[in-house]
């Protein structure tokens, strides 16, 4: 019914038209009795140019086109078919009369008018879903010009006119716009949809100082990633809390399962401090990759096994076994996993990688095609007090899940590894290294294809450094870190859970096999993070809440890499880069490694920490004495 009433007004619109030009110029009129006298004159020629423009709209389907939603290419299609039509209606008098019953002036007048005409209802159709008209109007009519609550908008011009649209159509907008800030101080003065933008990220702090100095309901909203909460200078954040300023972030779906929705607004969060740009990644090959495919997931109550937990499931696997030691982790995973996918197929399995046989046995119950090696001990200075479990559960525990991987004829095996592998001073990094090594030389002709998938910390993992920051300044401080200089890559769970997914799917589908790292982007220096993690907090970094230095705990590096001295690496996807290593072919012996579990399963840590950094110094050797040669040539 919504498609004939489209139709019928296109209709009327393109016989008015043609009526009204011909009035105009054979009459010199526009009444109803030139109307009149039009249609007895050329009545064939109207019914001609009414159903040949039907015709050429039924075979584009413009019916199906929403009104509502009008756009620019709308208009320039419909002011397409216009002009094809009038040439049509132009050749046809041509034909029956050489053009005598219709003056050519009649047919560039009939363009015009259905041209201008339409676009018209077109855009009154937009602009009433827009609510642009009450807008426009408000003055005139005496109303108010929108909600008290006043909010300055950071981002990119594009993503400004995209939501102050969605911000038009709502019946009852969260705030008015107020200005805009962008990321290039080129666009100051200039408008879009009546916000005017007041400057570049560069003037920033004076633009927010002069809109807290008002008094008022206040809020300002992060638009996208073209300028960070972390661009804005000084502890300007700070003093937006310290007034009672809302600061918002647009809520942006990033699920792997597509879903979306109206914009949303949430509170600006931690995770928003170290945002970056997005990769754009194949999401249908990650589908293809885990949809219909039984999956398994040791460490899956910990915090990047969980979460590859909850984006397969999402990706409708069609079988999840899940492996922790932590009764009340695997617990917690097991339930939320059934609460938001009550149809999967689901095992969990309380179990510790370091017993092999278990291990195995499970492994071969459930069969799976792909398996996530997320389980292992990674808190740093723990492992440097306790390197005998350290190497049971980072590298003998590896070697079992591979071991029965390979058993159970898996088809991709995933080991979940860390930047702290790389030339690694600590025993936690150390044992990852081997673990790396351990995994790869299972590589078989027509077995698991394995991949390490290395990369940085994760922003909220247990054990990390922001709940601690943000638990010292609950109390109040001070907050401490350990050197001024020190630095880490970051990046949020659900971004590295993505990326894991993105390099699993390149090396199923595009034979690449080995070391994998992720793109972390840029590394953060510790204190920067502290401080903003204070300013969000609404306080002042140094008078609220103190920053105390404590010195490099054992193990500790100032700074990560995500390539040794003996590897290269290369692009190859976006976000993922494959590892070179020159020493690929150094093994890790079967004799070596039972020496180690026997020394760590006697809980000799002097023996099982000499053991570990004397097995790491194989894998390195050779490229450290070529270098070495190099240095001092003889």
């Amino acid at each position: 019914m919504l498609s004939l009433s489209k139709i019928t007004a296109r209709l009327l619109i393109r016989a008015f038209a043609l009526l009204l030009a011909y009035g105009l110029v054979a009459f010199r009129d526009a009444g109803p009795l030139a109307l009149a006298r039009a249609v007895e004159a050329i009545g064939p020629y109207v019914l001609l140019f009414v159903v040949t423009g039907a015709a050429i709209d039924l075979t584009q389907k413009h019916w199906r086109k929403s009104w509502r939603f009008t756009s620019l290419s709308d208009i320039i299609v419909m002011a397409r078919n216009s002009t094809v039509t009038v040439l049509v209606l132009l050749a046809a008098v041509f034909v029956f009369d050489r053009a005598a019953a219709l003056p050519r002036s009649t047919l560039f007048l009939t363009w015009v008018l259905d041209v201008l005409a339409f676009a018209g209802l077109l855009t009154l159709r937009r602009a009433m879903h827009e609510r642009a008209l009450g807008s426009a109007l408000a003055p005139f009519l005496g109303r108010s010009r929108g909600p008290e609550r006043r909010a300055i908008l950071i981002g990119g011009m594009d993503a400004a006119d995209a939501y102050l649209r969605e911000l038009a159509r709502m019946p009852e907008p969260p705030h008015r716009a107020v200005g805009l800030i962008t990321p290039h101080r080129g666009d100051r003065n200039q408008e879009v949809r009546e916000v005017r933008v007041l400057g570049g990220v560069d003037a920033s702090e004076d633009i927010l100082d002069a809109f807290i100095a008002d008094p008022g309901d206040l809020s300002v909203l992060f638009l996208d990633d073209s300028i960070a909460p972390a661009d804005l200078e000084g502890d300007v954040l700070a003093r937006l809390r310290g007034r009672g300023v809302s600061l918002l972030r647009l809520n942006r779906m990033t699920a792997l399962d597509g879903a979306g929705g109206p914009p949303t607004l949430r509170e600006l969060n931690f995770n928003d401090l170290l945002a970056r740009p997005p990769v754009h990644l194949d999401h249908e090959r990650v589908r293809r990759l885990v949809t219909g495919k039984r999956v398994l997931v040791t460490g899956a109550g910990g915090s990047i096994g969980s979460e590859i937990c909850r984006q397969v499931s999402a990706l409708s696997c069609s079988h999840l076994a899940m492996v922790d030691n932590s009764e009340y982790s695997l617990f917690t995973i097991d339930q939320e996993i059934g609460v938001a996918s009550p149809t999967l197929s689901k095992a969990a399995r309380l179990c510790d990688v370091r017993d092999a046989a278990r291990i195995r046995a499970f492994m071969a119950e459930e069969a799976p095609d792909i398996v996530f090696h997320a389980a292992a001990l990674k808190h740093v200075p723990l492992m440097e007090a306790h390197p005998a479990d350290s190497a049971l559960t980072n590298v003998i525990g590896s070697a079992n899940v591979a071991d029965a991987a390979v058993r159970a004829g898996v088809t991709n095996f995933v080991f979940i590894s860390t930047d702290k592998a790389v030339n690694p001073p600590n025993v936690m990094g150390a044992t990852k290294r081997l673990a790396e090594r351990a995994v790869c030389q299972r590589r078989r002709p027509g077995g698991p294809r394995f991949n390490v998938v290395r990369f940085g910390n994760v922003l909220g993992s247990a054990g990390s450094v922001v709940p601690t920051f943000l638990a010292q300044i609950e109390r109040g401080g001070p907050v401490t870190l350990t050197h001024p200089d020190i630095e880490r890559y970051f990046m949020t769970i659900p971004e590295a859970v993505q990326l894991v997914l993105h390099a699993t799917a390149k090396s199923a589908f595009d034979d690449v096999e080995g070391v994998l790292v992720l793109d972390m982007g840029k590394p953060v220096r510790i204190v920067e993070l502290a401080r903003r993690l204070i300013e969000i907090s609404g306080k002042v970094p140094g008078v609220d809440v103190e920053i105390k230095v404590t010195g490099l705990r054992p193990g500790e590096k100032m700074t990560e890499e995500l390539v040794d001295v003996t590897e290269t690496a290369r692009p190859c996807d976006p976000g993922v880069m494959e590892v070179i290593d020159a020493n690929a072919g150094v093994a890790l012996g079967d004799a070596d490694l039972r020496k180690l579990e026997a020394a760590a399963r006697a809980g000799d840590d002097v023996e099982a920490k000499r053991m570990i950094f004397e097995l790491l110094q194989t894998l390195r050797k050779p490229i450290e004495t070529k270098v070495h040669r190099l240095r001092h040539p003889s």
